[in-house]
């Protein structure tokens, strides 16, 4: 039976004008609607990946681009290699982004968020996701990628749900996720815990204050002085500081380690500690240790002693101040927004006598004083919110890190995980062998909620502590209950408190503090359980995407329209899901217009089959954020690797190597470009230009190249069409007895045995021009041409019946072998040469299954020189392409005398050469053009004037001569290349590279002149 063509049935004449967009649209619907993008094949051998979920918030960019067209080459050539190749295509819930969005839409409404209980405000977001939350998957569909829609996850689905709570609860009871009191990176703006890739360093233009903090009790150094002197660029934290550090060998402070301070303006009793963190070089050597407002005094901290829950804290969530535990605070500061309580500070230390002004001198030389010194700081401001980024002490829930990343380090070491390229494995290793613990608290509504319930922690007698401190303090008088629904930790709670109280659950989970703890019934004490109001950060439930997409702890996940794919888990545990009704099933973002039902008969193991994956194809600037997670997770739930190899690609730059950033205005729509020159052209690009270890330059030039390569398989098919060639039946070479047909199967041979080794050792920019070349060059610039005259003579029928079969086996070759680079036009080209078996999306990689001709490949390459050769000297001597010339070879070697002989008709038409005469040539100026070891005459007498064009050769030579060495002067100094823009840099050097190449022609075009 032959496969379907959305056209029609019958292979259709080609236009004379390739246009992409048409039949993008087209062959794309048709792929889709008839399940190719994972066809039945129960028995094969797999071929799993999974992409990286982009956020359902986001819309393709040029990243996403190149990442996507990478997965999809693999998955595309391994289905044509037989595999039962499954592509996992989902989305991510991204928690703040997609909270964000629809926030702003509700503000825009003049409304928002606490206008609503928690599952109200869950349900709009819901509502949003189905509305307007599939963008990227149309993008996606765009691209060409052949995802398994069929199978399309969300992190918020029900199964996935169960999976992140699972892997929860688990992990706390080995102790692996606890409950601690850290310093977090705290975005005031939207009052939540961000991770370090939510975290953006800007330059911006700050001070460095000095000040006194005066020693106590008299104390005085050996110098006399009775002050240490600090320095800082947040004046602001030291209404928290607990302790000045110096360092242990410097002379200046030993005899007053251990003394004391009595800082100014809170009168707070600071003691002066030993700490190799102080630097004896930079500013005044002692550092003021604020450790929970600093990463690195909270470590300074610990060191001397203090306990993060005896750590200071002065902020509240919108980083305003607050009263400190040990109410030292002055009363004026507090409720201050922290910049405006740094300009404060520093006016009341100046007033105080505390501030020491920094010395500088004016225009005139004279000294002047200034309250600080200007600096320009490195500031970390939250990528979403905008607004710069706060250490914050607080309690939130940890992974413990470093005991999950020894498997996944060894994993690397003994070669289980391979990395590509190796380059990588040594910022892996560090990373993860000084790993910190895993902060995965948000403190968002939208998300996975945490499994963790609170209530009242009894006392050694037993009876019930009272409480009623703030849900996120957690304290030593609460009592936390870890499970995975409602019931199960009713049921842990009921087992801990006993008969004589009677456990519920506290629906008020928003309340800033408890409700009463326990009230009075008949017969029982009555305990209220505190869900914790967090969510999981958004990398956790990723950290899981290989093997919960594929269903686990089940075998399968339930398809888009089956089971609980009909509901939402609402974020809280399973049985807070939401009816389906609110959320139809044939919603965009699931169900695709005409996709096909599920597959009948299918293996239902899909886990055991699939997992682990093949495969992950990641940027890697989210190797530690998700790649190096899913590692762990993959090995703490399922003791497995998530992959067997994880090839990491660069970034796309913009064509000067600058970082696109929507501020520089250099960002490029990937969409744009599919618009302007197709989705098949800008995925070649990326893979030609993908170079393990190294970034991607765009250069839309470069895309429109690869248009016209388009254009020019087009071309070719469509010459072949109109000549009678059309679509093979055999998978093998046919057999061939011309020197030009045995040579250009051998060239499939060796062109298939390249893109094989290139696609194994993940080399995507030599496997996409290996194919390019070949196409290019061998078929297209030789073979077609070589063909001609056999197809125009009909003195030869049997030859030309043979001809006709190899170019048609030769086109299906290079359809295939091109397919997954460009698969839309090769699947237009495979259905209109002829009537097919199948679509060429699930057709046979190629297996020439013969061997190369050694003597053919040699006569042919002959006669690929000798015509390239006389082409470039009629070139460089201004001698018309189209000009028939005479040749002679005295005393040709026996091989070439008989490559000449058997070759007449290519000789003259493409060498535009009379019979090549075998004897002397006559006197006279002339030229000689080399073909393997055959030095051929060619007279030029008659032919252009050679005093003329000796002349002209020579003037130019001296131009193209002084042009070079004037640049080459300005490259060799130094002066230039490092104080002239790089684009003046650049230019000079391409300008010198022309005229060095064009000076390089002209001497050898005089030398053939003799």
């Amino acid at each position: 039976m032959s496969a379907q063509n959305p056209a029609g049935n019958d292979p259709a004449e080609l236009a004379k004008t390739f246009e992409p967009a048409g039949l993008e649209a087209k062959w794309y619907a048709h792929w889709e609607q008839n399940g190719l993008f994972r066809p039945k094949r129960p028995d094969a051998a797999p071929f799993t990946i999974v992409n990286p979920p982009p956020n359902v918030t986001g819309s393709l960019h040029i990243g996403h681009a190149l990442d996507n067209t990478l997965q999809d080459v693999m998955i595309r050539y391994e289905r044509l290699r037989g595999k039962d190749a499954l592509w996992v295509v989902g989305t991510d819930h991204a928690g703040i982004a997609t909270q964000m969005v629809v926030e702003r839409q509700m503000e825009a409404k003049q409304d928002k968020r606490t206008n609503y209980t928690r599952e109200q405000f869950i349900e709009k977001v819901w509502e949003w996701k189905h509305e307007s939350g599939g963008t990227i998957t149309g993008q996606l569909r765009r691209l060409g990628c052949s995802m398994d829609w069929s199978r399309e996850q969300f992190t918020m689905d029900p199964h996935f749900t169960k999976a992140v709570v699972k892997v929860f609860v688990d992990l706390h009871k080995k102790g692996l996720i606890y409950r601690d009191k850290r310093l977090v990176n705290w975005d005031p703006k939207l009052k939540t815990a961000i991770s370090d890739l939510e975290v953006e360093t800007r330059e911006t233009q700050g001070g460095f204050w000095h000040f006194k903090y005066p020693l106590a009790d008299g104390v005085t150094r050996d110098d006399g002085l009775d002050y240490i002197e600090v320095a800082t660029t947040r004046p602001e934290t030291m209404l928290a500081d607990m302790c000045v550090a110096v360092h242990p060998e410097d002379a200046r402070y030993k005899s007053v380690i251990g003394a004391f301070i009595d800082q100014p303006l809170t009168g707070r009793r600071l003691r002066v500690v030993a700490d190799e963190h102080a630097d004896p070089e930079l500013g005044s050597g002692a550092v003021k240790i604020t450790p929970g407002h600093d990463f690195n005094d909270f470590e300074v901290g610990k060191r001397a002693g203090i306990k993060a829950g005896d750590m200071l804290n002065m902020f509240d969530a919108e980083a305003k101040v607050v009263q400190t535990a040990d109410g030292l605070v002055p009363d004026e500061f507090i409720g201050m927004d922290r910049f405006d309580a740094r300009k404060l500070i520093v006016e009341r230390m100046k007033e105080q006598g505390f501030l020491i002004p920094h010395i500088t001198k004016d225009k005139e030389g004279n000294e002047v004083a200034a309250d600080f010194e200007p600096r320009t700081i490195q500031t970390p401001f939250g990528d979403r919110g905008g607004v710069v980024i706060e250490p914050w002490l607080t309690d939130q829930w940890y992974v413990d890190a470093e005991t999950l990343a020894q498997p996944a380090i060894e994993a690397v070491k003994s070669g289980a995980v391979e990395i590509v390229p190796k380059t990588w494995e040594k910022t892996f290793f560090n990373w993860m062998e000084n790993i910190q613990p895993w902060c995965v608290s948000r403190q968002l509504w939208w998300g996975h909620r945490i499994p963790a319930w609170y209530g009242p922690r009894k006392d050694d007698d037993g009876l019930l502590v009272h409480t009623v401190r703030p849900v996120r303090d957690t304290g030593s008088l609460r009592q936390c209950f870890v499970a995975e629904d409602d019931a199960s930790a009713l049921q842990k709670a009921q087992d801990y408190y006993g008969d004589d109280f009677e456990v519920r659950l506290d629906s008020d989970t928003e309340r800033e503090v408890n409700r009463l703890s326990f009230q009075t019934s008949e017969n029982k004490r009555r305990v209220f359980l505190t869900r914790d109001p967090d969510v999981l950060d958004t990398w956790f439930s990723s950290a899981l995407w290989p093997f919960a997409t594929l269903g686990w702890p089940e075998d399968n996940p339930p398809r888009h329209g089956e089971g609980d794919h009909a509901q939402h888990g609402g974020g809280d545990s399973p049985d807070h899901a939401t009816p389906s009704a609110s959320r139809p099933d044939d919603s965009p973002l699931h169900h695709p217009a005409g996709g096909p039902p599920p597959r009948a008969g299918e293996d239902r193991s899909l886990l055991a089959k699939h997992y682990p994956n093949d495969l992950l194809v990641s940027g890697f600037d989210i190797l530690f954020f998700w790649d190096a997670r899913m590692m762990m997770m993959g090995q703490a739930m399922t003791g497995q690797n998530p992959w067997k190899k994880l090839y990491l690609h660069g970034l796309v730059r913009a064509a000067d190597g600058a970082k696109m950033s929507k501020s520089k205005g250099n960002v490029v729509d990937p969409l744009l470009l599919i618009d302007k020159y197709g989705a098949d052209a800008l995925r070649f690009f990326m893979c030609a230009m993908e170079s393990q270890g190294r970034d991607v330059k765009m250069d839309e030039r470069r895309v429109e190249g690869y248009r016209n390569f388009a254009t020019k398989l087009w071309n070719a098919a469509r010459f072949c069409q109109n000549v009678g060639i059309g679509a093979s039946s055999s998978v093998a070479a046919p057999t061939a007895t011309s020197a030009v047909n045995k040579w250009i199967i051998g060239e499939v041979v060796e062109t298939v045995a390249a893109l094989d080794q290139a696609m194994a050792d993940l080399r995507f920019d030599a496997a996409a021009n290996t194919v390019y070349h070949f196409v290019w060059d061998q078929f297209c610039d030789w073979y077609i041409e070589f063909l001609k005259p056999i197809l125009g003579a009909v003195s030869d029928p049997i030859l030309e019946g043979e001809t006709r079969t190899v170019a048609g086996w030769v086109l299906d070759q290079i359809l295939v072998m091109l397919h997954p680079f460009m698969p839309f036009v090769t699947e237009e080209l495979w259905h209109s040469l002829g009537d097919r078996e199948s679509e060429l999306i699930v057709a046979a990689w190629p297996k020439p299954e013969t061997t190369i001709d050694a003597a053919a490949k040699r006569e042919v390459e002959w006669l690929i020189a000798l015509v390239s050769n006389i082409r470039t000297a009629k070139n460089e001597l201004g001698i018309a392409p189209g000009a028939r010339l005479e040749a002679y070879l005295p005393e040709p070697s026996a091989q070439t005398r008989a490559i000449i002989e058997a070759n007449p008709a290519a000789i003259e038409r493409l060498a535009r050469l009379t019979a090549i005469r075998f004897e002397a040539a006559p006197a006279g100026a002339a030229m000689q053009i080399g073909a393997g070891d055959a030095n051929l005459i060619v007279p030029l007498e008659g032919v252009i004037d050679i005093a003329a064009e000796k002349a002209r050769l020579e003037k130019a030579l001296a131009v193209s001569q002084k042009e070079a060495k004037s640049l080459e002067g300005r490259l060799s100094n130094a002066s230039f290349v490092e104080k002239a823009k790089p684009e003046a840099v650049e230019k000079a050097r391409a300008d010198h590279a022309m005229h060095a190449a064009e000076a390089e022609r002209l001497a050898a075009a005089l030398k053939r002149l003799g």
